[in-house]
């Protein structure tokens, strides 16, 4: 019971600073409702952990703390590739911008050679 009180509290504070993010535009109408939706079924799943059970047979899997496993192991696996991906798109936005400041640079140091030599 104590677990349940904690875990309760704890979605709570969660999702009081999701909607303070979400109003200081911090996160996008999508991100808002995804981690709303999250932070309500973890509240739900522990105040009525029968529940994930009956989903999980649903499902065909025989416990719900396998289904929380097995969904977790999804969840983290998609964050993975999505944070490569933003990698990926930040060294290739970095290279652009190096490439564009140094083709500058030498513009720049060739106008200053030749008002030099005349």
């Amino acid at each position: 019971m104590l677990i349940q009180i904690l875990a309760i509290l704890f979605c709570l504070f969660a999702l009081w600073r999701v909607v303070a993010k979400y109003r200081r535009q911090e996160l996008k109408p999508s991100e808002f409702a995804m981690w709303l939706v999250f932070w309500i079924a973890v509240g739900v799943a522990f105040v009525t952990p029968s529940s994930l059970t009956y989903l999980a047979n649903l499902l065909g899997i025989g416990r719900g703390t396998d289904l929380v496993l097995y969904v977790a192991v999804v969840v983290v696996f998609y964050l993975m590739f999505r944070i490569f991906v933003r990698l990926e798109k930040m060294e290739h936005d970095i290279t652009k911008v190096v490439r564009r400041n140094s083709i500058e640079e030498a513009k720049t140091s060739s106008n200053i050679q030749e008002t030099r030599n005349k």
